[in-house]
Parts: C-alpha cells; sequence; structure tokens
C-alpha cells in the first residue's frame, strides 16, 4: 500500500512542469563587468599608486618648504590662486593621465586577450551574448575608470589638505584661510565636468576604436591602432597637399572649444566656474558624430567578436 502511495505521488511530482530559472537582464551586464574588474586590477592599482606617489612627494615638499613661503602662500592676499594651487592641479593632471594610459592599454587587449589565449571559447560557452561582452567592455574606459579617477583624486585633494593644515599648525599658523584659498568643493565638481565631457562623451569614439582594433588584430595591436591613421594623414599630405584628417585627429583628441575651455589655464580651479556651460557642450555637432561612429565601432567589434576565431 506505501510502495503504490510513494509511486503515484512521484508520478505526480514529474509530472507537474518545472519552471525555468528567470535571470535578470542585467545581472550578466553587471557580472561581465564585475569580471573585468577582476582580470585587470590596473584599474584601480594604477591610479591608486599614483595618487600615493603624489601624496609622499606633496609631504616631503611641505617639511621641507620654508615657513615664511607656506605663510604668505596660506594667507597673502596679493598671491595668485592659482600658484597655491598649483599642486592640486598637477595632482588631477597626473591621476587623469594614468587613467588615460590604462584605458588606452585596456582597450588594445580587452578582446584581443582572450582570443590570444582561448579562453574566449569558455566565455562563449555561458549565457552571455557578444553584445553583452562587448558592452561591459566599452564601461570600463567609458564610465568605471572615470568614476574611479574621480574618488581617488577627490580622496588625493583632501589629503593634500590634510597634510598642509598639519603643516600649518605645526608651524603655529592658522588654517582658517585655506578655506579661501582651496574651494575643493568647487574644484571637484568641476573635475566631474571635465571627466564626463572629456573622458566618457569626447573619446568616446576613440575607445570604441581601440576597442575595434583589439577585436580584429592578430597581433601588435598597439601599431594596428596608431600606424593607420598616422599613415592616412601622411599619404593625404603628400597625395592631395592638405591636412583634413590629421585636423579631424587633433580636434578629436584636443576637443572643442567648449571643452578646451575646461581646461584651459584655469580647470579645475575657477571659483566663479563661469566655463560649466553644458548646454553649449551639447550641442556641438561634433560630439553627436562622435557618438553616432563610436556606436558604429561596436557594432562592428560586437560582429568581429561574434565570427572572430581564436588564435
Amino acid at each position: 500500500m506505501n510502495t503504490q502511495t510513494n509511486v503515484v505521488q512521484e508520478s505526480a511530482l514529474e509530472s507537474q512542469p518545472v519552471a525555468p530559472a528567470v535571470m535578470s537582464a542585467t545581472r550578466p551586464f553587471f557580472w561581465s563587468v564585475r569580471r573585468e574588474l577582476w582580470e585587470n586590477r590596473s584599474i584601480y592599482v594604477a591610479p591608486t599608486v599614483v595618487a600615493g606617489v603624489i601624496l609622499l612627494g606633496y609631504l616631503i615638499a611641505l617639511i621641507h618648504v620654508p615657513r615664511h613661503i607656506l605663510e604668505m602662500a596660506a594667507h597673502h592676499k596679493d598671491m595668485p590662486h592659482l600658484t597655491f594651487q598649483d599642486p592640486y592641479n598637477i595632482a588631477s593632471g597626473f591621476i587623469m593621465g594614468t587613467a588615460l594610459i590604462v584605458a588606452v592599454f585596456y582597450c588594445l587587449d580587452a578582446l584581443y586577450g582572450e582570443r590570444r589565449d582561448r579562453s574566449i571559447l569558455f566565455w562563449k560557452s555561458l549565457p552571455v551574448s557578444d553584445l553583452t561582452a562587448v558592452l561591459s567592455k566599452a564601461c570600463i574606459p567609458l564610465l568605471v575608470l572615470p568614476l574611479v579617477t574621480m574618488a581617488i583624486t577627490v580622496a588625493t585633494h583632501w589629503f593634500m589638505f590634510l597634510l598642509n593644515s598639519a603643516a600649518l599648525i605645526a608651524r603655529g599658523q592658522s588654517v582658517a584661510a585655506l578655506w579661501s584659498r582651496l574651494p575643493l568643493f568647487q574644484m571637484d565638481l568641476q573635475l566631474l565636468y571635465h571627466l564626463f565631457t572629456m573622458h566618457v562623451l569626447w573619446w568616446a569614439p576613440i575607445y570604441a576604436w581601440l576597442l575595434l582594433v583589439s577585436a580584429w588584430a592578430r597581433r601588435a595591436t598597439f601599431l594596428w591602432a596608431f600606424v593607420p591613421p598616422l599613415a592616412i594623414s601622411i599619404l593625404e599630405k603628400i597625395v592631395f597637399g592638405t591636412s583634413q584628417f590629421s585636423s579631424l585627429l587633433n580636434y578629436r583628441f584636443s576637443g572643442d572649444a567648449a571643452v578646451n575651455s575646461a581646461t584651459a589655464g584655469e580647470f579645475p580651479f575657477d571659483p566663479n566656474m563661469t566655463h560649466l556651460t553644458p548646454g553649449k557642450f551639447l550641442s556641438i555637432p561634433g560630439l553627436w558624430v562622435g557618438l553616432l561612429v563610436a556606436a558604429a565601432f561596436l557594432a562592428a567589434t560586437v560582429q568581429l567578436r561574434r565570427y572572430r576565431d581564436p588564435m
């Protein structure tokens, strides 16, 4: 009797449909980005190391700076603000430059590396589409690195401010004047504006081109990324006597006037923030043309990853 009951119960359980596990649409993308962070620790290690070196150098400079110079820098009203704020400007420049170098080498190796070590065969066996994989890689230079750069730069600025305050206190000086000489909140806001406009939106086609080369090239990705544009510029100059292509590249690398206004001399230390003109920036035709080109490059990258064989 018990045996028959068990058989009936098992048959009833087997006849019930098993609901498939539902996976969130964003979950594969989230874990793909996490994978990139796990495999490429230089994304946050390199800027952090540079920030540490900057702080060490700034500490040594504060120890050896004469007392009268430190006092004049903090309290002298006729001393230019930019001169006093130069160390903070230099720190921002070095950290952002490091992030740019990391972004270039990351993009060149992002898709090339998985074809070289044939790990692409494993990743393609997972339920992650080529579109998700490419977008997660593009997210690193376009979103993750700017945010990491922003966080590390802000932390560096505040540590420099604390070191500066400690140096003044050790010499019996007041730190109240530092707040008027160092508008840190305005500096950080302008830094965020610069990162979003220049490093994210304006340079998006450059990063997309590097990812496309990474998905296509079988070797020497650095040469394939930079030699063809250089060759086109030289060929145009020889054949037509013009420099339209090189001017276009310079325009994309250096930025439009609306972008350069955030970096020309006063960035990121204009206390009035008069150069922050997002409306003017968003009205630049070159911005939208560049974003369309970046989208086309990323679409081609998805197709290459789908059909390109491992090496």
